[in-house]
């Protein structure tokens, strides 16, 4: 069993960070030199943030990428489901399927309590509260 998150959504939550970081608009080309990602895969990563308008797209050759959101707006579980879909609370741990009623696995009530309070806790922190791979302490 693993617990990840795609390349994808780790690169849009880079990205993210480092347009709040700079306060203007970049261009896409060295936003993605930045990130070590190619053009065409940081343009994947950030048509989500685009689509729910934390980050405005400009096109051209003046054009770029800039924060439109502030990220005390934004949780981490936010950026989550934006690149990767809602999360689906349904699915069995060990079978990849849904878990129902009347065919439970056997870890599904400690599974299921674990993923609330990871999904709560991804939910309660903002992105501003994280920098550099590190969570800012919020107490």
């Amino acid at each position: 069993m693993q617990l990840s998150i795609t390349r994808r959504t780790d690169l849009a939550t880079r990205a993210l960070l480092s347009l709040d970081r700079s306060g203007g608009r970049r261009k896409a080309s060295d936003l993605a030199a930045e990130l070590d990602a190619s053009a065409g895969f940081l343009a994947q990563a950030m048509t989500p943030l685009v689509n729910r308008g934390w980050v405005r797209s400009e096109p051209g050759p003046t054009g770029g990428y800039a924060a439109a959101v502030s990220l005390d707006d934004v949780s981490v579980l936010d950026v989550v489901e934006a690149v990767e879909g809602s999360t689906d609370v349904s699915r069995c741990v060990l079978e990849g399927r849904p878990c129902n009623r009347g065919n439970r696995c056997a870890l599904h009530d400690a599974w299921a309590r674990a993923r609330s309070g990871l999904l709560q806790d991804l939910a309660g922190t903002p992105l501003s509260s994280v920098r550099g791979g590190q969570a800012v302490s919020r107490g």
